[in-house]
């Protein structure tokens, strides 16, 4: 924590959103090496609960106003279990007023999906469905990792699992992380084509739809080769000026986090200034619970 405190004062980093990551890579008995990333070896991943409690003692580590700059978000349960929405009310009450959101909720995810115990998680199962309307009656926002297609179709192949949970819980704020794309899909199949018209459409029906620009958006979408802002993206952003945020996706180290972000300072720096300060920092936070809104503002 000390490390990532340094990188935001040193980035003027104001607000970190911080969460676990909610599957662990199992150490198999016929492996070798200890795994560092889940495509390490052929091994399982499983769904870790543990996470949480890492992050509630990381956050409880802060001095008060230190803990005022960063919002955790609870992601260690299992997607596809029904008593998932049990858990996370749980934890909710253990820790009355510490979560402010709920993800990154793992669904479609590379082969990552493939390597993790059990079915496969969609975004519109009746687990999540659950989860959903808790986050609802908590007002809480949920964060939600659901790739837009896999790494070979061309299509927007796993785009219904998303907007059926859009269009069914209109009460509940969903953050699409790194707006349905992942590093993996760019390597097998470079930019998505579909993915600016497919957002375009989506802001415009679901006001609950609220997209993350993270590392995986950045290029080839936000950026061309030579680093010039898309004329595109930027119009779309200017479009919905509430329904874009930043996102580092840094895992593990922190070193990074500042060097991450100022990466996005071209794209910000083609948007009015006002729309470029919503976009950096004041997005997510109104999207965060009310009384925490209130808190921020106080």
């Amino acid at each position: 924590m000390a490390k990532l405190l340094r990188q935001m004062d040193e980035f003027a980093i104001d607000h970190i959103m911080l969460s676990g990551i909610p599957v662990a890579k199992k150490w198999d008995e016929n492996e070798p090496k200890r795994p560092r990333y889940y495509a390490g070896d052929d091994a399982n991943a499983y769904w870790y609960s543990a996470t949480d409690v890492l992050i509630a003692d990381a956050y409880r580590q802060l001095t008060p106003e230190q803990q005022e700059r960063f919002h955790p978000f609870l992601s260690g349960f299992n997607p596809n279990d029904k008593n998932a929405d049990a858990h996370v009310r749980r934890m909710l009450e253990l820790d009355p007023g510490l979560w402010q959101g709920i993800g990154e909720i793992f669904t479609r995810h590379d082969d990552l999906t493939a390597l993790i115990h059990g079915d496969a998680p969609r975004a519109n199962n009746e687990a999540l469905a659950r989860v959903y309307r808790l986050a609802a009656e908590y007002d809480l926002p949920v964060m939600l990792h659901s790739n837009i297609t896999s790494k070979r179709e061309r299509n927007p192949l796993y785009l219904e699992e998303l907007e059926e949970s859009l269009e069914k819980h209109p009460k509940t704020r969903f953050i699409w992380a790194h707006a349905g794309t992942s590093m993996e899909l760019h390597r097998h199949q470079e930019k998505l084509e579909f993915l600016l018209p497919t957002l375009t459409r989506l802001l415009e029906t679901y006001p609950n739809l609220y997209i993350d620009l993270s590392w995986t958006v950045l290029e080839p979408y936000l950026l061309d080769a030579g680093g010039k802002p898309d004329a595109g993206w930027v119009k779309l952003v200017k479009r919905y000026p509430a329904r874009f945020m930043l996102g580092s996706d840094v895992v593990g180290s922190f070193d990074k986090v500042g060097q991450t972000l100022r990466a996005f300072v071209p794209f910000l720096d083609a948007l009015p200034e006002d729309v470029a300060m919503q976009v950096a920092r004041d997005n997510f936070l109104s999207i965060l619970p009310k009384k925490r809104q209130r808190e921020i503002a106080d």
